[in-house]
């Protein structure tokens, strides 16, 4: 818990670093959080790299570890459906179209912005962070409530980067092929769905 409350205060530096101008935007490169989290895959990786148990755990994957993504992306869709009866003002398909996103936010707000408008595009940017938030804050209790698969589950498309850290940390090395794989699979179905409910 220590460790993702660091990690969401180094996230509020930034707003507040931002806000008041401390460092100013031209002193940063066009792509700084992409060069973070590059970065931050290159440690994740160095440390796959220099535990063979990880690469033997990949070996003997469970098959029936599949079943995750699967089980997030309809558990997550499930979720957007009940929560699309709450909100008359919205329909169901743009509650199952921010829902696609999966925590995916730099990708299903443009496309939802595209195909619905700003406002949809903004409320589906602020639920993707949120659901990434979450996780990171969550981790630890997540792994002690519900075992160690439900960050990796709740942490959607952001398993296979911004998230992976502190499953690794709180969920245990063995779990971070598992968060590759679920992150890689629902990653690749974001585009698909969002732009199908979209278009519904």
């Amino acid at each position: 818990m220590k460790g993702s409350l660091i990690i969401v205060s180094y996230f509020a530096l930034g707003v507040l670093s931002g806000i008041f101008n401390w460092i100013p935007l031209e002193c940063l490169p066009d792509n700084i959080s992409f060069y973070a989290l590059c970065g931050l895959m290159f440690s994740v990786g160095l440390s796959i790299g220099h535990d063979p148990q990880t690469i033997q755990n990949f070996r003997t994957l469970n098959p029936r570890l599949v079943l995750l993504p699967i089980g997030t992306i309809l558990g997550t869709l499930s979720a957007a459906l009940l929560i699309s009866l709450l909100l008359h003002h919205r329909t169901i398909p743009e509650c199952m179209a921010i829902g696609s996103g999966f925590g995916y936010y730099s990708l299903s707000s443009i496309f939802i912005t595209e195909y619905k408008g700003a406002e949809l595009g903004t409320v589906a940017l602020l639920s993707n962070i949120a659901r990434e938030i979450i996780t990171l804050l969550c981790a630890p209790l997540m792994v002690r409530w519900f075992g160690n698969l439900a960050p990796i589950s709740s942490g959607g498309a952001t398993t296979m980067d911004t998230t992976l850290p502190i499953i690794t940390q709180t969920a245990g090395q063995e779990f971070v092929i598992v968060s590759i794989f679920h992150g890689f699979i629902v990653d690749f179905s974001v585009p698909f769905l969002v732009t199908f409910f979209c278009l519904m």
